[in-house]
């Protein structure tokens, strides 16, 4: 069993043409990769996943993300620029959890769900998924 699924992670089959691009993100899609992060009740694994991803603001800016907290209707941009988006809206295309329920996505570039999660994730763990992204891939190539 891969590290990544003792922590909740799923990673999606990029192949599936069943995952198209999420609707209600598509004005980040081509431009940046998006981490939705769904707040539980508590707010306990939310706050540390949120913590844990802000303390390497530069890895985030390095690969092209934009950081998105909803609780509810509310969207809260915590790294990177978002406006006038809407959570339900969010939530019903990502098919996310129940109102006070923890969940993430990661979305490539392309606006498909890369990763699901019903724990939060190393930054570590994070990072190595996207860096093995074939948009990701390419361009760590190319600066060599």
């Amino acid at each position: 069993m891969s590290k990544t699924l003792l922590y909740g992670a799923t990673k999606i089959d990029e192949t599936n043409s069943a995952y198209a691009p999420i609707e209600s993100l598509a004005a980040f899609q081509w431009k940046n990769r998006v981490f939705v992060l769904f707040a539980d009740r508590d707010n306990a694994r939310a706050a540390r996943q949120e913590n844990q991803l802000l303390a390497d603001r530069s890895a985030l800016g390095e690969r092209d993300m934009v950081v998105l907290k909803v609780s509810g209707s509310k969207v809260r941009a915590l790294f990177g620029a978002a406006d006038g988006l809407d959570g339900e809206a969010i939530c019903h295309d990502l098919e996310g959890p129940e109102a006070g329920e923890f969940a993430a996505f990661l979305l490539g570039k392309d606006g498909t769900v890369k990763l699901k999660l019903s724990e939060p994730i190393t930054n570590g763990e994070l990072f190595a998924i996207i860096d093995s992204m074939p948009m990701r891939a390419e361009m760590l190539k190319s600066d060599k």
